[in-house]
């Protein structure tokens, strides 16, 4: 029976966990580049202009931050798409 219960508590749990990223990956379908680039990059820093850099340094910087930052595939591409157009 314990085992049973312990079987049952770690699906839930894998449940509920599948669940919140599948949350957090729709929320992120929803938003925009420039809504990301506001929530995720403020957290940290002051954001620099998209005009400070070009192209190439945006596409290190992205590879930067999307570890530091903990970003999805996603939300890096987004926040960055944002920024390239914008400079």
């Amino acid at each position: 029976m314990k085992a049973f219960k312990f079987i049952a508590i770690v699906g839930l749990i894998a449940t509920v966990g599948i669940s919140c990223s599948t949350e957090r990956a729709t929320a992120v379908q929803n938003k925009a580049g420039v809504q990301l680039w506001g929530e995720n990059c403020v957290r940290c820093h002051n954001t620099p202009s998209p005009a400070s850099f070009n192209d190439a340094d945006w596409s290190t910087i992205e590879m930067h931050m999307k570890v530091r930052a903990n970003l999805t595939a996603t939300e890096s591409q987004k926040i960055f798409e944002f920024i390239r157009s914008a400079n």
